[in-house]
């Protein structure tokens, strides 16, 4: 007489083991695979340099420049070269960043602006990204390409851009 076995016991198949493995592959690459990368851009690092702790205040006439750094900072001058139709995907960084427009027209939407709205610079605007988990997208949406050059100011040995997946509040 057989002695009914229970299932902890049984053999698992080959085709068990294989599900559950890409199960488990699936769970732990889900965010990799839900980032959003960039499209039609091409990144280079101008120069990088390493900074202590920088505690500077400029004050000329009626203007006036404060920053503030604790620990090491590595600066980076980035080059950004969109090309029609292309874009950055989001992203965030670790520290802020001071952009310019050098050539072209780039538009630039929040990750956090349930609108979507556009907001459009072009050659010889700048504008500032605080970092620090602000999500972003920079989209060419001319004909021609632009090219943005950043500035930016990081915790020293961190990553320089950090992408994330697409906020749902844009249709793209």
């Amino acid at each position: 007489m057989r002695t009914p076995t229970s299932i902890v016991n049984r053999p698992m198949s080959w085709a068990i083991r294989l599900l559950i493995c890409l199960a488990i592959v699936t769970m732990a690459t889900a965010g990799v695979a839900l980032a959003t990368t960039g499209s039609g851009i091409t990144s280079t690092n101008i120069s990088v340099g390493l900074f202590g702790d920088v505690d500077l205040k400029t004050h000329a006439g009626g203007y006036k420049v404060s920053i503030e750094t604790k620990g090491l900072s590595d600066v980076y001058v980035v080059s950004n070269v969109i090309a029609p139709g292309g874009h950055t995907g989001w992203h965030t960084h670790p520290g802020p960043s001071l952009i310019t427009v050098k050539s072209g027209t780039i538009t630039a939407y929040d990750g956090d602006d349930p609108t979507c709205s556009p907001t459009v610079y072009s050659a010889g605007q700048g504008f500032v990204d605080p970092g620090d988990g602000h999500v972003h997208i920079l989209r060419n949406e001319t004909g021609v390409p632009a090219e943005t050059i950043a500035v930016q100011l990081l915790p020293h040995g961190s990553v320089r851009r950090i992408d994330v997946p697409a906020p749902g509040n844009c249709p793209f």
